[in-house]
């Protein structure tokens, strides 16, 4: 019989997928391991309850640091300097961020302010010679978002979008599975994405700043959690929208929208995106030989999941905290989760919603190209 330690350590080597140690208050945390490499220095554009979620997360970090602010508001960066131990000259507002060009502190920007503000936002990042992470979706159409790519390419920075489940173990594990042929012949995919919304004054419900509604905030897990799921990229599209609220859901702003892809293999998936259903979080994938349930799938934890061989176990760790550990020796070491999360990626989803407000628009199905 091993020991325990061994136990541990292979463990925390399967769940993860890359070799990073984490801390953990669990009955089974591994020994701490002292890291010694290259450290990401990031600043955190947009001080919201996500952009202070990814911040408490890096705390655990081994790869990544919180180093810098930027804001809008003055308050919120005086906050978060004396919570975070941000030197004064690490902190920008909207207006004079360029600057950053000239701070050697700083390496990366981690952009996570409302979606019609990413594109121009991350092309002056990229611009100052920064590194651009962009919290999904990465802009308001595949336009805007091949626009930064290209940015990017031009700056010789890295592009790297928010997709926090391409870390996440449980997830990681269900695509091993797939990859590994444990489920046969996959055939079929539902994925079900909504919340009830609450302020109809805030920025998700304002069609300039959101690019949409419930597509581009929370509909998106569905459509990339179906392409890495069943490890194809959709060639079609039809889909339906269903508004209940028009006054709350203005004009271009979707309340529920179901859609349907379709796959080269002959895959399906059935997919639901609102803005006015709750306890909606779960994806269903079967193949000739098994079958898949994840819920919740997308939520900030902990997943939970079984599949025809049982539970899935793999222990929970902060989702943010996974991801900006894997951008970081993605970006030095070159190494690559389990599904790409760059800008070609990012992409690639704004496509799908293009094509899914097509179809909602014209009643009719749409060819994908990716």
């Amino acid at each position: 019989m091993g020991s325990r330690r061994n136990f541990i350590e292979k463990l925390t080597v399967s769940a993860v997928g890359v070799p990073i140690l984490y801390h953990s208050s669990n009955l089974f945390a591994a020994p701490e391991v002292p890291y010694e490499g290259p450290i990401l220095k990031v600043a955190i554009m947009g001080l919201g309850s996500y952009g202070t979620r990814v911040a408490e997360a890096m705390k655990d970090c081994k790869r990544a640091k919180l180093v810098g602010v930027i804001s809008g508001t003055p308050s919120k960066i005086k906050d978060w300097q004396s919570k975070y131990g941000i030197p004064k000259k690490n902190c920008y507002n909207y207006e004079n961020f360029d600057a950053i060009k000239d701070n050697a502190d700083i390496d990366a920007v981690y952009v996570i302010t409302p979606n019609g503000l990413h594109k121009d936002q991350s092309i002056r990042v990229a611009k100052a010679g920064k590194h651009v992470i962009c919290e999904k979706p990465m802009a308001i159409n595949a336009e805007e978002g091949q626009a930064m790519v290209d940015a990017c390419k031009a700056a010789n920075v890295k592009l790297l979008i928010g997709y926090r489940m391409h870390y996440e173990p449980k997830t990681v594990e269900v695509i091993k599975m797939r990859k590994n042929g444990e489920f046969g012949k996959v055939k079929f995919f539902q994925g079900q994405s909504g919340f009830t919304i609450g302020d109809p004054t805030q920025w998700r419900l304002d069609k300039k700043l959101a690019g949409g509604g419930a597509m581009m905030d929370i509909g998106i897990y569905s459509i990339n959690g179906a392409r890495y799921m069943l490890g194809e990229e959709p060639i079609w599209v039809t889909a339906q929208e269903t508004k209940t609220d028009p006054v709350k859901f203005e004009e271009g702003v979707d309340e529920t929208i179901q859609f349907q892809l379709g796959f080269p293999s002959g895959a399906v998936a059935n997919c639901l995106s609102t803005y006015n259903m709750s306890n909606l979080d779960r994806f269903f994938m079967t193949g000739s030989d098994g079958w898949v349930e994840m819920k919740p799938s997308t939520g900030y934890g902990p997943i939970k999941g079984r599949t025809h061989k049982g539970e899935l176990d793999q222990p929970h760790i902060t989702h943010q905290t996974l991801q900006m550990d894997g951008m970081a020796q993605l970006i030095f070491e070159g190494v690559q989760p389990i599904v790409p999360l760059d800008g070609e990626e990012g992409v690639k989803d704004m496509k799908i919603i293009d094509a899914i407000y097509k179809a909602v628009e014209t009643g009719d199905k749409q060819n994908i190209n990716l």
